[in-house]
């Protein structure tokens, strides 16, 4: 099994941001508690962007340029 992909709805977001540390700072800009919450091992992408009231698409974009250098 190879690297999960970024976009994986399934994907934990303490994964994401251990497989990625560039996206710490997307989560840090929008004041979002993610990182190093407990409940990170279990949240997703979906269910952060429920909890802040984002967009998913936007906030996905972000978290991509942000991994791809475009930030």
């Amino acid at each position: 099994m190879g690297k999960p992909r970024l976009d994986d709805p399934d994907l934990p977001l303490a994964d994401m941001m251990t497989l990625w540390p560039d996206t710490v700072e997307v989560f840090m800009r929008h004041k979002m508690l993610c990182v190093g919450c407990l409940v990170s091992p279990f949240h997703t992408i979906v269910d952060a962007c429920a909890e802040y009231n984002l967009d998913e698409d936007s906030f996905l974009s972000e978290l991509t340029a942000a991994v791809t250098g475009q930030v």
